[in-house]
């Protein structure tokens, strides 16, 4: 029997429900932020990744899913949502529109990584981007967007972890410092961040193999090697974030596990039980020179990403129940075979006229189509038998009451209209 790949899953059911609910609540918050939906290609050159992502993180080093096509082109599936926004954001030349412009995207990633509670090799990511400027102030507006967002779904213990890897100059110096402190210390180091160390020495304080080592917990911090610019920036950053009642607590260890990052990073988790110390459900930064490097022009960035997965996670562990399935307004069926294309019919006509509507294909018994409207928590029944083809006039039920009411063909849009009307507002 064939099944499907290691790291992945099917979505259907309670959790097909669950994903489409996160969808509709998210489209609605960022309709609320005046953002736009993007959707970029599954798959798109190499380069890209790992121009923007950097060959020094363990994504593009280890994880990437790498295929070379018909053409003997090398194609990678998305790791990640940034760079292929940013990628159409400079080849649809947006950055010529009015700025700054906010994008949000919705959809599946790739990374060949152990599978483990909440993590799969594909999986769904909701993103946010933010391009055109670098004011401080949308540092904190785009966390903001987490914490809004998570407090509509009714998590505790919400907690913003923030950091700064300052602008170009800082984290020169910062690198520098890095180089001179972890040298004697090399071979103490795993094998990785013996290559961090030569290529982007920052990575090697995202170790998850050294994290616990004191030469790790010893390190030079950023904080020390800020510049003014960089130091107002991060200042500047707290205030907004005071101004918007969300608590934060600095963490220096923070440095994201992308190199294009500078300035703000952040991590928000919850305080979820059963997750111990893997509660950060939330992760981004700014970007202030990413869209430069991967062939646009100067336009600042900053944004953030969360696994849909972890999130589900999260909701099941604490309790909070998003799968309430939508009650169905109309369920059709007929007295007999002789009504199906009657019933085909009607069903058509009350979709196209806004009605979410089911009929009986299968030809059941009135107690297995009562059952079935039942468990589509349909609000009104309409039996259809021979008497009702030729007269036009309807026995339509109202599931919850038991009434039954006697409507013209020609009036029962109207009275649907009139009665779902009456239902909501009960």
């Amino acid at each position: 029997m064939l099944q499907k790949p290691k790291g992945t899953y099917d979505i259907y059911g309670d959790k097909a429900i669950e994903v489409l609910y996160l969808k509709k609540l998210i489209e609605a918050l960022m309709d609320k932020y005046n953002a736009s939906y993007f959707e970029t290609p599954i798959f798109e050159s190499s380069e890209l990744f790992h121009r923007g992502v950097g060959e020094t993180t363990d994504i593009v080093s280890k994880e990437t899913y790498d295929f070379k096509d018909r053409g003997d082109r090398n194609l990678t599936l998305r790791p990640e949502g940034t760079a292929g926004i940013v990628r159409s954001f400079i080849e649809n030349k947006l950055y010529a529109d009015s700025l700054p412009l906010k994008a949000w995207y919705f959809g599946p990633m790739f990374r060949y990584e152990r599978p483990q509670a909440g993590r799969y090799r594909e999986f769904y990511q909701f993103g946010f981007e933010a391009f055109g400027s670098n004011d401080p102030m949308m540092d904190a507006e785009v966390i903001g967007i987490i914490v809004n967002l998570f407090n509509i779904l009714g998590l505790k213990g919400i907690k913003v972890n923030i950091n700064t890897l300052g602008d170009k100059e800082s984290r020169e110096n910062y690198r520098k410092a890095l180089l001179d402190y972890f040298k004697p210390y090399l071979n103490d180091l795993c094998e990785d961040c013996k290559k961090r160390y030569e290529k982007n020495p920052l990575r090697i304080l995202d170790c998850k193999v050294d994290k616990e080592n004191e030469i790790m917990k010893n390190a030079p911090k950023m904080v020390d090697y800020l510049n003014e610019e960089s130091k107002n920036h991060f200042e500047k950053v707290k205030e907004y974030l005071d101004a918007l009642n969300i608590d934060y607590t600095i963490n220096s260890n923070i440095v994201r596990g992308l190199d294009y990052y500078t300035h703000t990073v952040f991590e928000v988790e919850a305080d979820i039980k059963g997750f111990g110390s893997q509660n950060v459900l939330a992760a981004g930064g700014r970007y202030d020179h990413l869209v430069e490097f991967i062939g646009g022009p100067s336009v600042p960035g900053v944004g953030f990403a969360l696994g849909l997965e972890r999130l589900l996670l999260a909701l099941e562990k604490e309790g909070i129940d998003i799968k309430e399935k939508e009650p169905l307004d109309v369920y059709i069926f007929g007295a007999s075979k002789e009504e199906k294309k009657y019933i085909l019919s009607l069903g058509n006509t009350l979709r196209m006229n806004g009605f979410n509507v089911e009929i009986d294909y299968n030809n059941k018994s009135f107690k297995s189509n009562f059952k079935k409207a039942d468990s589509l928590l349909a609000k009104y029944i309409i039996i259809i038998g021979e008497e009702e083809v030729k007269s036009k006039i309807l026995t339509v039920k109202n599931n919850k009451t038991k009434e039954e009411y006697k409507v013209k063909l020609d009036n029962l849009i109207e009275f649907l209209d009139e009665k779902l009307g009456d239902d909501d507002e009960d």
